[in-house]
């Protein structure tokens, strides 16, 4: 059974969505939509990461909602999505496919914003024929595409096979997290936030992950550790965005660069001084502001852009 839990007042509770709906995945996994925002307005994509769900891009879809129409859906197992008893990228790229396929026109393009996990699902269906059909550009926020494990900064020591072994097991802990005390904001902080991240900011962060059940949360992680998906980066050929924040101990900013590097379209890449791995929570005008810049650049041209471009 799936819980949503989440602040709910402030800059970090979930706006109220336009209309909600359910997405039917290639082997029948169903995952719970929402749209925001006017129906002919630009269209953004928004993909949560791991132990996440929709209330983690509660910044982003408040401010572009205002005149883009923001989707955003629960990875399976997240959210209001319930469990499957099928994790992978496969899956992964399943979902995206159904996503857009029930949310945008045929050959509508979208923005497609993926953070942690997200981004990785961008990279696992970078192939896909829906995925070709409805990407203008995509932005890759706080992700990375291989050797997660042995390149995460989350437990202190030198590079190398101890650490390795440490931080796969710290990662894939079956046991669950239990409510949000002073000790769990300090350990989620820590883990995944910049120094600088507030106390709104990490209970909002804390509530959302805390919520992602046990075995959900453990059935990816094994996912990750194993992951390898740098040939979906180099089969992604729309123009693509880079964002890491300098303080990101999960996917710290070596894989920004190596992902700048293979991409066939790299629009750039922005690090975020001091900013962890939450970086949509840590800093939301920073990353809306990257969202909207593609869509400026990269996305299609709406009836009203046309109208307001013949009235002036």
């Amino acid at each position: 059974m799936t819980r949503l839990t989440h602040v709910k007042h402030g800059p970090y509770a979930p706006p109220v969505a336009v209309r909600e709906l359910t997405a039917v995945s290639a082997d029948g996994a169903r995952l719970h939509v929402e749209s925001h925002g006017p129906d002919d307005a630009p269209a953004v994509v928004l993909v949560h990461g791991w132990t996440c769900s929709t209330a983690f891009w509660a910044a982003q879809i408040r401010d572009l909602a205002v005149d883009h129409r923001v989707i955003a859906y629960d990875q399976r197992g997240h959210g209001r999505s319930p469990a499957s008893v099928r994790y992978g990228t496969d899956a992964l790229a399943d979902d995206l496919e159904a996503v857009l396929a029930a949310t945008l026109a045929p050959g509508e393009r979208a923005v497609l914003v993926g953070h942690s996990m997200g981004g990785m699902t961008l990279m696992a269906a970078s192939a896909r024929a829906g995925v070709r059909e409805h990407a203008a550009a995509v932005l890759l926020c706080s992700t990375g595409s291989s050797r997660l494990v042995s390149e995460a900064l989350v437990v202190p020591g030198r590079p190398g096979r101890v650490r390795t072994w440490l931080t796969a097991r710290v990662l894939g802990s079956r046991a669950p997290l239990g409510p949000v005390t002073p000790v769990a904001r300090r350990i989620l902080k820590y883990a995944t936030m910049g120094p600088g991240a507030s106390p709104v900011m990490v209970e909002a962060c804390a509530r959302i992950v805390h919520a992602c059940p046990a075995r959900v949360r453990h059935a990816w992680s094994r996912v990750l550790d194993t992951l390898d998906l740098d040939h979906g980066v180099r089969a992604l050929t729309v123009p693509a965005a880079v964002l890491v924040g300098t303080a990101d101990r999960m996917t710290p900013p070596v894989h920004a660069r190596t992902l700048a590097a293979a991409l066939p379209d790299c629009v750039g890449v922005t690090e975020l001084t001091g900013v962890g791995h939450m970086s949509p929570v840590e800093a939301p005008e920073a990353v809306t502001a990257r969202i909207r810049a593609l869509v400026t650049a990269y996305g299609p041209r709406t009836e009203r852009d046309e109208l307001e471009e013949a009235d002036a």
